[in-house]
């Protein structure tokens, strides 16, 4: 997965996911009864076609010969999305881990897979965006719907909007994507308004929470609960998908959310939950964005891990002193102790009432009152 590399400047760097791995094993995880770690295979062209377009595969390809050159009709050459040599089976190899994720849920060898290396959601079916190349949260879903599925909820809580996989499946009512991002007027890609609600004939299958810039723990915590356990209920998938970016954390150089780990982990325990109550457990973790490499992503995508895992592991838990010499001895700086922040987490139900004075609660219901009708529930008391 380290061949994934935009190069030494660019903020995608491939040493999260050294790090991420590196604490995993520390931490004793990957040694647990229950959890098997299997190298990700890479998505062939078929695979990657039911997602993406054919002439947008060939392009990558091309370029993966080719890396001096550019293509902006694809969204490729740019200071975001620079080619570089390997490109295809190094974007093709993240797609594969969340195919096989796939695979392994729909053929019963596994209730819960992680892929923290996934969770490139801003490819679109023609177009590299954002630092994403193939979108492999996008191709995991497509394999489940193509094995059997019916319904499939995708939540995203990435700093960033999911406009790649919500443009994949504007249009299909069997997928409800979720997504809860800094608002588009501060942030990348600009996107994912309230009335942003699916195309003709799946309207509502699009939800979008655009949290105010500098929103916090608390404020992204009431307005998940106040929207996805009542829509995912309506729902009533068969498999829950998700997306960790934890690039909304205050240390990410590239957004202004404010975030703890401390609340990053109640949304994955929020989300685990969610699989549990509705689908069997059913759920596919990826990763996503993350750019304070050292201090945060390793930290919360092995939390991820370990709520996957059912291990007892939280914010309070220290961080193994062999991982945080190792973090001083190859980066010169020192790793914090525990896997949290130490963050106050508390957070106002949206049962105490809704503010039309608070920024954060317009914004909640602006997006309940576009699609809470649509799946039966009323935006005022549901």
């Amino acid at each position: 997965m380290l061949a994934y590399d935009f190069g030494l400047q660019h903020p995608m760097n491939p040493e999260r996911l050294h790090l991420t791995a590196r604490l995993l094993g520390d931490s004793g995880l990957l040694d647990l009864d229950g959890v098997r770690v299997v190298a990700p295979s890479v998505a062939s062209d078929e695979d990657l076609a039911t997602v993406h377009s054919e002439d947008y595969i060939r392009a990558v390809r091309d370029l993966s010969w080719n890396p001096d050159r550019s293509d902006a009709a694809h969204g490729i050459g740019t200071e975001d999305n620079p080619a570089f040599s390997g490109m295809h089976e190094a974007s093709a190899r993240l797609a594969g881990g969340s195919l096989d994720a796939a695979d392994a849920l729909m053929s019963g060898r596994a209730v819960r897979a992680v892929n923290f290396g996934g969770g490139m959601h801003h490819a679109a079916r023609s177009r590299a965006s954002g630092f994403c190349i193939y979108n492999d949260a996008a191709a995991s879903i497509q394999r489940l719907l193509d094995r059997g599925a019916q319904r499939v909820l995708y939540v995203d809580v990435d700093a960033h909007h999911g406009d790649g996989t919500e443009s994949i499946f504007w249009d299909d009512p069997r997928v409800l994507t979720i997504s809860l991002h800094e608002t588009g007027m501060s942030l990348f890609p600009g996107t994912g308004f309230a009335n942003e609600i699916g195309g003709p004939g799946a309207e509502g299958s699009a939800v979008n929470v655009a949290l105010p810039t500098t929103a916090g723990d608390a404020a992204l915590l009431r307005a998940f609960h106040a929207v996805v356990p009542q829509l995912a209920g309506a729902f009533a998938p068969d498999v829950v998908v998700s997306q960790h970016g934890c690039d909304s954390h205050r240390e990410d150089p590239l957004t202004n959310l404010r975030v703890s780990i401390d609340a990053q982990h109640i949304l994955m325990l929020a989300v685990r939950d969610l699989a549990d109550r509705l689908c069997g457990g059913r759920w596919i973790a990826t990763g996503g964005g993350g750019y304070a490499l050292a201090s945060v992503v390793p930290r919360s995508w092995t939390l991820l891990v370990a709520v996957a895992a059912g291990a007892p592991m939280g914010p309070a838990t220290p961080v193994p002193a062999a991982w945080r010499d190792y973090v001083l001895e190859r980066h010169g700086v020192d790793a914090p102790p525990l896997m949290g922040d130490g963050a106050d987490t508390w957070w106002r139900s949206w049962e105490i009432g809704y503010d039309p004075d608070d920024e954060l609660d317009r914004t909640v219901m602006a997006t309940r009152k576009a699609v809470f009708p649509l799946h039966g529930l009323d935006p005022w008391f549901d």
